[in-house]
C-alpha cells in the first residue's frame, strides 16, 4: 500500500539537493505533490508539479496559497525545506549576508507555515516538516546566520507542534536534523576537508539525500502517527 496515496504535498525548494530527493519519494508514495522553488526543477515526473515562488515574499505566498486552495481544496503535508548559506566568521559577516539567510531560512517558514497550519487545524489533520541542522542543535563557526535559522526553526516546531493541535486536531509538527549528506553543495567541498568531515561520523560516510527522504516520508505517513514536536537527528552518528 502506497503510503501517501491521494495526499497533497508541498515542498520547498525541491528543484535540487534534498528537496528534490523529497518529491520523488512523495511522488513514489502517491503524493500529489507541488514544489516550489526560485527556480524551475531541471526534472520534471508524473504527479508533480512545479511553481516558481520566493518564500520570503510574503504576498506571492499567499497568492501560492490561494491558486493550490482553489485547485486541490485542501493541503496535507508541508515540507519547509528551502535554505541557504551565506557563511562567514561574525565580525565579517555583512548585513547582506545575515539578512539574506534569515529571510529564507526563518521568514520564508514563517511565511507558508502561517497560511497552511491553520490550514490543516481546521481540516483536522495534517504534517508538517521542517527541514533543521546539526548545526541548529550545536552551532557551527563561519555560519552563525545559518545556525541561527536552524535553531530557530526547532523552536518553530515545537511551538506549532502544540499550537496546531491545541484544539484536538491531528496535526503533528516535527523537524529533521541532517548531518553531512553528500549533495551537489559538499560534492565541491575539497577532498582533504570531506575526508576530516567524514572522520568525525560514527557510521564513516555522508548521508544520502536519499535518507533524508526516507525520514521526511516515515514522518510524513501515518507510521509516525504518535510523533510530534521532535527533531530527528540523521547524522550517521555525528553527534553522540
Amino acid at each position: 500500500m502506497l503510503r501517501l496515496q491521494g495526499k497533497i504535498a508541498i515542498i520547498t525548494g525541491g528543484a535540487q539537493g534534498l528537496g528534490k530527493a523529497i518529491v520523488k519519494r512523495f511522488v513514489e508514495e502517491g503524493a500529489k505533490v507541488i514544489t516550489v522553488d526560485r527556480i524551475t526543477p531541471a526534472y520534471g515526473i508524473k504527479n508533480m508539479e512545479a511553481y516558481k515562488l520566493d518564500v520570503t515574499d510574503s504576498e506571492a505566498c499567499n497568492i501560492f496559497y490561494n491558486y493550490v486552495m482553489s485547485k486541490y481544496g485542501h493541503i496535507d503535508i508541508l515540507v519547509n525545506n528551502a535554505g541557504i548559506t551565506q557563511d562567514s566568521l561574525t565580525k565579517k559577516m555583512s548585513n547582506d549576508q545575515w539578512n539574506k539567510v534569515i529571510d529564507v531560512n526563518l521568514t520564508g517558514v514563517f511565511y507558508m507555515t502561517r497560511l497552511i497550519g491553520p490550514q490543516m487545524e481546521v481540516l483536522g489533520k495534517g504534517s508538517i516538516i521542517n527541514v533543521a541542522s546539526i548545526a541548529g542543535e550545536f552551532g557551527n563557526v563561519g555560519q552563525i546566520n545559518y545556525s541561527a535559522t536552524k535553531a530557530g526553526i526547532i523552536g518553530m516546531t515545537k511551538t506549532w507542534a502544540k499550537e496546531f493541535a491545541q484544539r484536538g486536531a491531528n496535526v503533528r509538527t516535527n523537524a529533521i536534523s541532517p548531518g553531512f549528506i553528500l549533495t551537489d553543495m559538499v560534492k565541491d567541498v575539497p577532498e582533504e576537508i570531506l575526508n576530516k568531515l567524514i572522520d568525525k561520523v560514527t557510521l564513516g560516510r555522508l548521508g544520502c539525500p536519499e535518507e533524508i527522504a526516507n525520514t521526511a516520508l516515515f514522518l510524513a505517513s501515518e507510521d509516525a502517527s504518535y510523533i510530534t514536536g521532535q527533531i530527528i537527528g540523521v547524522n550517521g552518528g555525528l553527534c553522540l
